[in-house]
């Protein structure tokens, strides 16, 4: 059944599928992530990195080794799916609002203007302009940490 929800939820993100390797070093790179992490919610939001690079891993058909206990990456399951569907959405109208010719389809933290430029690149907008209705967005839009 968990296996299920997890796979559901991927296709409806639909975010493009990498090598083995790719997910393999996505999952170090959030696993040491958490390691540096302090504070309650610094650490809950990185377990939380680290399951979805793990089930993306996964539902990009890998076998991908989780680095956590099962109550840890329960525990951080419990705040993906809204941290990170709450980014898909923000992203998905941002890119509306800028005239994308394609759905944005992206979870990186919006908070962070260096990610902003790099979405706008990747799906040919004006990274100014970009980041303008970015910010604006955030003014009213929840995104958890």
């Amino acid at each position: 059944m968990k296996k299920v929800i997890y796979k559901r939820w991927h296709d409806l993100l639909d975010m493009p599928k990498k090598d083995k390797a790719w997910h393999e070093n996505d999952v170090a790179d959030e696993y040491q992530e958490l390691q540096e992490a302090t504070g309650l919610i610094s650490r809950w939001s990185e377990y939380s990195d680290v399951v979805y690079t793990v089930t993306r891993g996964r539902w990009s058909g890998h076998d991908i080794e989780s680095p956590l206990s099962p109550a840890k990456f329960m525990f951080g399951s419990i705040y993906m799916f809204p941290k990170c569907t709450m980014r898909y959405l923000f992203f998905r109208r941002a890119g509306r609002r800028a005239g994308a010719e394609q759905p944005l389809k992206e979870v990186r933290n919006p908070k962070k203007t260096h990610k902003l430029h790099y979405i706008a690149k990747k799906y040919n907008l004006d990274p100014d302009e970009f980041t303008a209705i970015c910010e604006r967005q955030l003014r009213y839009w929840m995104i958890p940490k």
